[in-house]
């Protein structure tokens, strides 16, 4: 059988970046389409007031559904597809930023930290007004009022084009806050998203380690990676939720104070606060992760450059996994 530790891994500076960017953008569009419900459902648990709507993800899921058909399930996805743009600096800041560090250390989990905290800096700088337009669409509903902002004509939000709530959300963010505000809960994301990202990262590399270790050599890499992506996401998900959950308030509510949105949630909810919309969090990492672990080295294959396509092999090395 051929040694698995002489496999040679796909590089940054062996991609065709076209391709790559073009395929990347196929699949992240993928992965929004099929998540974005559960992204939807898990902000308007958060930012609900106890238990005053939903009493939990299934429920939310139902009463969505039943209240505003499908449509209701992609509010706010026309906007948030902007997204992909920080998708994509995302991926290019990890991996170039995982070149660099592998001059100075070998060590995957330095290798992973460093780089997935730092993409995840670049890609926040340009996700976060996004965010906050598309979450106050998310929280357009029939009859109780959600967030701050209501978008205005129809009361129930029927009848108003998709691109006209946009433009009427955001001038209801520029007469409220200024330009400051599409920058609202800037802090709150880096400090939700960065550690998700450098904490990630590390764990899906330990759990495919240990996975490695514990199944028989013939049992293929993507058993792995299906496996290790969702347990890494999930991990990640209980560690960051409670500042995800302040995060959220503070975009869609419009609060100034991390410290002061925490010290309410907690007089009001108590230390479950912090885990609200934790379930739905977790149901939507899972297909994306799993995407993403199993296509992103399938991604690599298809953007390799030509000249060296004969030259490859396919199988990964599970000392070194290149994501």
């Amino acid at each position: 059988m051929e040694d698995k530790r002489n496999i040679q891994i796909i590089e940054w500076e062996h991609l065709d970046k076209k391709k790559f960017y073009v395929f990347g953008v196929a699949m992240t569009m993928m992965i929004r389409v099929s998540v974005y419900p559960f992204t939807l459902i898990r902000t308007r648990l958060q930012v609900q007031k106890g238990k005053s709507l939903y009493h939990g993800t299934f429920d939310a899921f139902i009463k969505i559904l039943r209240a505003d058909g499908v449509a209701g399930l992609y509010r706010g996805f026309l906007v948030n597809t902007f997204t992909l743009i920080s998708g994509q600096c995302y991926v290019t800041t990890y991996e170039l930023t995982r070149k660099f560090v592998a001059d100075y250390s070998q060590s995957n989990t330095v290798k992973s930290l460093v780089a997935g905290g730092s993409a995840s800096l670049v890609a926040q700088s340009i996700t976060v007004p996004i965010d906050v337009v598309s979450q106050h669409l998310m929280m357009q509903r029939k009859g109780e009022k959600m967030g701050r902002f209501q978008v205005r004509g129809n009361p129930e939000g029927q009848g108003v084009v998709a691109f006209g709530q946009t433009k009427d959300i955001i001038r209801q963010i520029l007469r409220a806050d200024g330009l400051r505000g599409f920058y609202r809960g800037y802090v709150a994301s880096l400090l939700t998203y960065i550690p998700n990202s450098a904490v990630w990262w590390p764990f899906y590399h330990f759990y495919a380690e240990q996975l490695s270790s514990l199944c028989p050599k013939e049992c293929p890499h993507i058993v792995f990676q299906a496996i290790s992506g969702p347990l890494a996401a999930a991990t990640a998900s209980i560690l960051t939720n409670p500042m995800d959950v302040i995060r959220t308030r503070v975009q869609v509510e419009g609060k100034n104070s991390i410290i002061l949105t925490f010290r309410q949630l907690m007089a009001e909810e108590g230390p479950w606060g912090l885990m609200k919309g934790l379930s739905a969090r977790i149901i939507s990492a899972t297909p994306s992760t799993i995407v993403i672990v199993v296509g992103y080295e399938s991604l690599k294959k298809l953007s390799l450059r030509p000249e060296l396509v004969d030259s490859r092999h396919w199988t990964m090395d599970r000392t070194s996994w290149n994501f």
